[in-house]
């Protein structure tokens, strides 16, 4: 990517928290290039500790632009423990940082916080926006939810609030990693919903839960909603150079996809020339052996970015095909 030119702003410093996964790899990058100070927060040196309240609030004291990505990965069995780590890595941490906004001298005059896409029901009527989006149910929701709730809660007069309801991420990494492995072994068809014997048996305690997927009968049709890496970078710019830009912001590219044509790129682009469907019993027996969840693959998520497009931001990758070619490139070399 091409830095954009200096912002009034970029000599001052950032604080980025929970830096550790491919998208905040790919921000700090950026961050730097364009001349900013970044301060680390998160669970290992060199970042700042969670638990050290006075460094955070050094930190954050002045700072130009506060960043959070904090969160325990979805991509795991909703065990028990992992419910309540899922939960308490991202609503604690948000409630650190705002705790640490309200208390500094000078606050910093924009927040960013992520969010998920995912935060909207299972759709396969009709788009999911900002304005007319209906929120959904289960687990997955409660921890968006709650997220939101404590990222939005008291008063900061002084900061600009942003949550960033991200779709699924592209990038070198991340999300893309295991379904290329799929489709190199000749799996790579459709993922389709359906019937599963623990439907009847054994599935009450994770109902309960709000963890298990309900069957809806879509044969690959379920929309994948999701946004390249480059976009997520060039919108946090964007959204920063905006003022009047707050509140939740869908970050998804304009057109969405689904399933069966997610899939059947996938295949294109690793040269496999055979992917064979998963149906729903196959798929919960893989999950529980990859420990991880049916509804990663089987949700349709269907958001679009309605406030970022009446703004007037212009995606670079607008569409799954023209996503994926370019991540199917060599990476760049860096230049010294």
């Amino acid at each position: 990517m091409t830095p954009a030119s200096p912002h009034p702003l970029s000599t001052r410093r950032a604080v980025l928290a929970g830096a550790s996964g491919f998208i905040g790899g790919v921000l700090r990058q950026e961050l730097l290039a364009e001349g900013y100070e970044v301060t680390l927060v998160g669970r290992s040196a060199p970042a700042v500790s969670w638990h050290d309240t006075a460094a955070i609030d050094t930190a954050i004291d002045g700072a130009a632009l506060v960043i959070n990505l904090a969160g325990k990965s979805v991509n795991c069995r909703y065990t028990e423990k992992n419910r309540h780590e899922i939960r308490r890595s991202r609503v604690d941490t948000t409630r650190i940082l705002r705790d640490s906004i309200s208390r500094v001298a000078s606050p910093p005059p924009l927040w960013l916080n992520s969010s998920t896409a995912t935060i909207y029901r299972h759709a396969e009527d009709r788009p999911q926006t900002e304005s007319d989006g209906e929120i959904g149910t289960g687990f997955s929701v409660s921890i968006a939810t709650d997220w939101e709730d404590e990222f939005f809660a008291g008063e900061l007069p002084q900061t600009r609030r942003v949550a960033l309801r991200m779709a699924i991420v592209l990038g070198r990494g991340g999300a893309l990693t295991p379904l290329i492995r799929v489709a190199r072994l000749g799996l790579g068809g459709t993922q389709h919903d359906g019937w599963w014997f623990r439907s009847l048996f054994g599935s009450a305690a994770r109902r309960r839960a709000g963890v298990w997927h309900e069957k809806r009968g879509t044969k690959g049709l379920q929309k994948f909603s999701w946004v390249h890496v480059d976009d997520v970078v060039a919108i946090v710019r964007f959204i920063r150079d905006r003022p009047n830009i707050d509140g939740v912001v869908n970050v998804s590219a304009p057109e969405p996809s689904d399933n069966r044509q997610l899939m059947a790129l996938l295949r294109r682009n690793v040269g496999a020339p055979v992917g064979l469907p998963a149906y729903r019993w196959m798929l919960e027996v893989a999950m529980s052996v990859l420990r991880t969840e049916t509804e990663l693959v089987l949700k349709s998520r269907w958001v679009v970015p309605e406030r970022l497009q009446n703004a007037g931001y212009v995606f670079q990758h607008s569409t799954l095909e023209h996503a994926l070619d370019d991540l199917a490139r060599p990476a760049p070399t860096a230049t010294r």
